[in-house]
């Protein structure tokens, strides 16, 4: 075990969970109306804790263990075999107590199942997002980790480049809330009312957050304290600066002034495209992603959601998806020693890199969206996925959780 590792990997998964639990919370929150802020935070930290304790149970084993090309084995239920208690003896993952790589690695199972939530805000009754998370996290997040992460794994062993999470976590997230978003309908009232943010505050916060605590999603996935995490640690910092300006420009150019709104949505989205690349592209190639995906966004959330037709209540696709695919895109082609990147030795590896990269996505979409319309048809089955007319116009914190944050 390396001391130095073992800290930083530490520091880095409870970097993770201040993204999720306050960041993404106050993010999500400040977004949806006021009637509605409570649910969408209980929502997060549910759903966070709920794919924690099935990474415990099974998660973990059937993504990280040797098993096929889809699935790992069950050699690590209950986290057996990780520590002996009786004799002081600790596995090891590389540099790494392996309790403390499994614990890294949950923190990114929460934070994309709590991620569908934007998709589904406002609309959907609490049980199905449970019994929903239950089911995908167990066959669409476990199988996708161990496809593109694990030795074995089906995009492994093609060489399938993603650094942190940019198809494992946001594109399996955003299309899984595309599809929450469509079966659920839009919102009472949708394209004929304004349904403006509560709360920029709170969303400038929770997007601060994001950002700090991104450095430990991206920079951590180096599993050390070492030269990579050093340029995936600059990366993430000048990406996601770039993706602020592009969206700000682009949105001062078409619509006459630049918001807040749209400087942290931007944020956000550099965030995500660097993901995948964090630790495989330099530092100018860091910002070429950073702001071709935050020019990309700014279409992902007007003219892409309009051809699109859904309710899609918080962006989830057009910015986490979009932009996971922006990265994944980038990623194999600014890996290339040609233009800056650590990897490919030259230019002519770069389109086979990139069929891998678009096979990554293609089966990242398939598989997650055939998997989340059959966890919604359970979860709409067995508890009715939508809440309410009535209970959807009151607001989902009085009518679901029975408490309001604010006075009336």
């Amino acid at each position: 075990m390396n001391a130095a590792d073992f800290v930083w990997v530490s520091v880095s998964t409870l970097l993770v969970l201040m993204m999720v639990v306050p960041g993404l919370a106050l993010f999500y929150g400040g977004l949806v109306r006021s009637k509605n802020v409570l649910s969408v935070l209980i929502q997060v930290l549910a759903t966070f804790s709920l794919a924690i304790v099935v990474w415990f149970v099974y998660g973990y084993s059937l993504a990280f263990t040797e098993g096929n090309a889809f699935f790992g084995g069950f050699s690590r239920v209950f986290f057996n075999g990780i520590a002996d208690l009786s004799s002081g003896q600790y596995a090891l993952s590389g540099t790494l107590p392996e309790i403390s790589f499994a614990a890294f690695q949950a923190t990114f199972a929460g934070i994309t199942c709590a991620l569908i939530v934007g998709g589904l805000a406002e609309r959907v009754r609490f049980s199905a997002v449970l019994l929903f998370t239950l089911i995908w996290v167990t066959f669409a997040y476990v199988p996708i980790a161990h496809m593109v992460w694990s030795p074995g794994g089906w995009l492994f062993e093609k060489g399938a480049l993603d650094f942190a999470g940019g198809t494992v976590v946001h594109i399996n997230a955003g299309v899984a809330g595309l599809v929450g978003a469509y079966y659920l309908g839009p919102r009472l009232g949708y394209g004929r009312e304004a349904m403006p943010p509560h709360n920029l505050p709170m969303t400038m916060i929770g997007g601060a957050l994001l950002w700090v605590g991104w450095f430990g999603f991206n920079a951590g996935s180096a599993l050390g304290a070492n030269e990579t995490a050093a340029l995936a640690f600059f990366n993430t910092l000048v990406a996601t600066a770039g993706a602020v300006l592009a969206w700000l420009f682009v949105e001062w150019a078409v619509k006459g002034k630049p918001s807040l709104l749209g400087a942290v949505s931007g944020a956000v989205a550099g965030l995500v495209g660097i993901t995948p690349a964090a630790g495989l592209v330099g530092p100018l190639g860091a910002l070429v992603i950073g702001v071709v995906t935050g020019a990309a966004c700014v279409w992902g959330v007007n003219g892409l959601k309009r051809m699109l037709r859904a309710d899609d209540s918080l962006d989830v696709f057009g910015i986490h998806a979009l932009g996971g695919i922006v990265g994944a895109v980038l990623t194999g082609i600014l890996n290339a020693k040609a233009l800056g990147g650590p990897g490919l030795e030259t230019a002519a590896d770069i389109l086979p890199q990139l069929w891998v990269q678009i096979e990554g996505i293609l089966i990242t979409f398939v598989w997650t969206g055939v998997v989340a319309v059959v966890a919604y048809f359970i979860a709409d089955k067995v508890c009715g996925l939508r809440v309410s007319a009535d209970a959807e116009r009151e607001g989902l914190d009085i009518s679901t959780h029975g408490e309001s944050a604010y006075s009336r």
